[in-house]
């Protein structure tokens, strides 16, 4: 259960955190959360395979998590304009 909770809250610093650098990209809380998760998805997925280790704990977990919600997002807006 806590795995699950430490998941969300990461999820949630990472999306608002993303949803902040990118103005007008904020989702709203559920809406953060998400896409904090799927980010926390593509950035582990894109720095395994990238071959790119930036270590362990929260800290790298949150970087880890806003860089793939920052693309989520980048593709979100490439998605819309089109």
């Amino acid at each position: 259960m806590s795995g699950i909770l430490y998941t969300i809250l990461i999820g949630a610093i990472a999306g608002w955190l993303a949803g902040e650098i990118k103005r007008g990209m904020g989702f709203g809380l559920i809406g953060n959360i998400i896409v904090g998760i799927i980010g926390a998805v593509v950035g582990s997925w894109l720095f395994s395979a990238l071959g790119v280790s930036i270590g362990s704990g929260v800290f790298a977990s949150i970087i880890s998590a806003l860089i793939g919600a920052l693309v989520v997002l980048f593709l979100i807006s490439f998605i819309k304009r089109s």
